[in-house]
């Protein structure tokens, strides 16, 4: 038995739903897992049963605001496949992504800590785009051809995550990302990875 479409959200519910995530960020951000569902909707403006109504957990809410971020992700990695030149594509989306991960130090730690059901459509635009921007730029002979698709994670995530630790420069991902970037270079390989 098939399910029923999901019917789209009426206007008025969707300005709520996205009132309640603007809310949320700002409430986890300042309280991070400690956030209530009562100050996410004091922050969003609406009543405490239209929090619910989207949202039926903290968890289901958290990881809706996941998903709104590793959209912003994708979104990047998307946009980078326009850059002509196929080594600036691809740092230009890690750039962008890492950015997006980095700019929010409590949600990223609250993201880590989550166990997120994410749709399985994004997970695949995103490998999609990011194999894409790394076929081109080993073909161009720019990126070290022993890198994989789930090294991708592991450095933007990674670093996002670094950016929980307390670092003697401001914006500190940005010296982590060039140094993992040079890294990256086939030129500068010294071996082949493990």
């Amino acid at each position: 038995m098939t399910q029923p479409a999901e019917r789209p959200l009426r206007a008025d519910a969707r300005r709520n739903r996205e009132r309640v995530l603007e809310g949320a960020r700002e409430v986890f951000a300042e309280h991070g897992r400690d956030a209530q569902m009562d100050d996410v909707a004091r922050a969003a403006g609406v009543g405490v049963g239209t929090v619910y109504r989207h949202f039926p957990t903290k968890e289901a809410l958290i990881s809706a605001l996941a998903v709104s971020l590793f959209e912003q992700v994708l979104a990047s990695a998307q946009a980078a496949l326009e850059i002509e030149d196929p080594w600036e594509a691809f740092t230009s989306a890690l750039w962008a992504g890492v950015e997006v991960l980095a700019s929010d130090r409590a949600f990223t730690e609250i993201i880590g800590q989550a166990e997120m059901p994410f749709e399985t459509c994004l997970i695949s635009d995103m490998n999609n785009a990011y194999i894409e921007l790394m076929d081109r730029a080993k073909a161009s002979g720019d990126l070290r051809p022993d890198v994989v698709i789930d090294d991708i994670p592991m450095f933007t995530c990674g670093i996002g995550m670094a950016t929980v630790k307390p670092h003697q420069c401001q914006e500190a991902w940005r010296r982590h990302l060039s140094v993992l970037i040079d890294g990256l270079r086939a030129a500068n390989a010294s071996g082949p990875l493990p």
